[in-house]
């Protein structure tokens, strides 16, 4: 049975403060700040920028693309290896270095900011597989809801931070205040550089590390202990269940993350007070949201949990589609004129909370169903899962929105929070840990591996 330790607090909030850092890159590269640059000033075929949304989701969509390659192999060689710290800091440098160079970039350098685009982002994304795999060696099963939504709460906090210096000391988004905005990227770098060097001081390798057999490459290891995984998936059943039911979710999610504040902007038509108010109360709520739902899995299950927040999910979305609606409704009803960037702000509080709960469960699930000595590997497939449903939702909308309009090609994120819905029910949590407690690495594989020394 599974008996693992409670790891030390400081290690623990080491983990936990990776999250903090690389919120920075999440929400003033891709959400609020860079993501709006991008469609506006650098591209800018206003009045709908469609061509900006389209070339922002295409930018996003490769480099998930990359990350859905490299992820599984990756992951393969960090748990047979031992280097999952060594691969978290390379791709840490990298989002840093990419991140800072973003300042470069001047209005209608469109390839310039994609490709920067492209290699910052995949770096912090495989980076998000990077430092989940860790999660497993922080506790015993039934506490890692609390530890990741302890994660995710210091993370939108971390962004709260973040955002909140970078609006208030560099302004609005615009062409007017481009020489000021720029250093956005510059100082989401040094954020996620300086920040997260507690990770690197305080998480532990565990377990043995071995030596790449004579002869092979990395990328011939990894494939060779993931098509041996591969073999013995079907022990997973519930595993594979819930990675697909994360592909939806997070597609949804990626949808919301890449054009909430484009939405906002284009859509609703909210002006910079507003848009500010809508960021503090996102993040607010989604640290609220993790951090209740990370403590309400220790008692209700991470199944359970899970779903609950889907369906949170479900009636967010039909608030953000409904606000225009609902923005009349209420002047009837209540005799009081609002303007729907008011009401936009009720749709702001429910995905906040979705936002932050969705993510950390979904992460503790897979925690729960993954063997011990596994857990880079299957935390990879998580980060491809995820990956690819960036690429699906992210292009999806990009193409529904670029035929019908941003504001109905929401619809398409409610469709796939219904499918995580649906596809989650085959899970049986305590089936699934039972696997995972019951698992032991193939002697073949070992068999396998020692005659390919020779």
């Amino acid at each position: 049975m599974d008996a693992q330790p409670r790891a030390p607090r400081r290690e623990i909030f080491g983990w936990a403060m990776f999250d903090f850092a690389n919120q920075a890159y999440t929400l003033l590269i891709i959400t609020v700040v860079f993501g709006d640059l991008f469609t506006r000033v650098i591209v800018g075929d206003g009045p709908d920028y469609r061509l900006g949304n389209f070339l922002w989701s295409l930018a996003l969509a490769v480099s998930y693309a990359l990350v859905v390659v490299a992820n599984p192999v990756c992951g393969a060689v960090m748990d047979y290896t031992r280097s999952r710290k060594r691969f978290l800091f390379a791709s840490y440098l990298l989002t840093v270095g990419a991140t800072g160079l973003l300042y470069f970039v001047e209005p209608g350098w469109i390839t310039t900011a994609m490709v920067l685009i492209i290699v910052s982002n995949f770096a912090y994304a495989i980076g998000e597989g990077f430092i989940s795999s860790f999660l497993p060696d922080l506790g015993p099963r039934e506490a890692l809801g609390w530890i990741s939504g302890l994660g995710w709460s210091l993370g939108y906090i971390g962004g709260l931070v973040a955002t909140a210096f970078t609006l208030a000391f560099l302004g609005e988004v615009s062409a007017a205040n481009y020489d000021t905005i720029r250093w956005v990227g510059p100082f989401a770098a040094v954020f996620f550089l300086v920040t997260a060097i507690p990770t690197f001081v305080w998480v532990r390798e565990r377990g043995e590390a071995r030596a790449v057999p004579a002869g092979w490459s990395l990328t011939r290891l990894g494939m060779h202990r993931l098509l041996a995984t591969g073999r013995a998936v079907s022990a997973f059943r519930d595993l594979r269940w819930l990675l697909v039911s994360i592909f939806f979710s997070m597609a949804g999610i990626y949808i919301i993350v890449s054009f909430s504040f484009i939405y906002g902007a284009q859509v609703i038509g909210w002006d910079e007070a507003s848009r500010t108010l809508m960021f503090i109360t996102v993040q607010i709520t989604a640290a609220i949201g993790a951090l209740l739902f990370g403590w309400l899995q220790g008692r209700w299950g991470a199944r359970r949990t899970y779903l609950i927040t889907l369906w949170l999910w479900v009636i967010a979305i039909l608030a953000i589609w409904q606000t225009p609606n609902m923005t009349l409704l209420l002047e009837r009803v209540v005799g009081v004129r609002f303007e729907a960037q008011d009401v936009f702000l009720v749709a702001g509080v429910l995905a906040g909370l979705s936002l932050g709960s969705a993510q950390s469960a979904g992460r503790a699930l897979v925690g729960v169903l993954t063997p011990m000595g596994k857990a880079a590997e299957f935390f990879g497939f998580w980060g491809t899962a995820s990956k690819l449903a960036a690429i699906l939702g992210i292009l999806g909308l990009g193409l529904i929105q670029w035929a019908l309009g941003l504001a109905d090609a929401i619809l398409f994120c409610l469709a796939l929070f219904v499918l995580a819905m649906l596809t989650v029910l085959p899970v049986n949590e305590r089936r699934g840990q039972m696997a995972a407690e019951q698992w032991q690495e193939p002697e073949e594989s070992g068999r396998t591996e020692r005659g390919a020394h020779s």
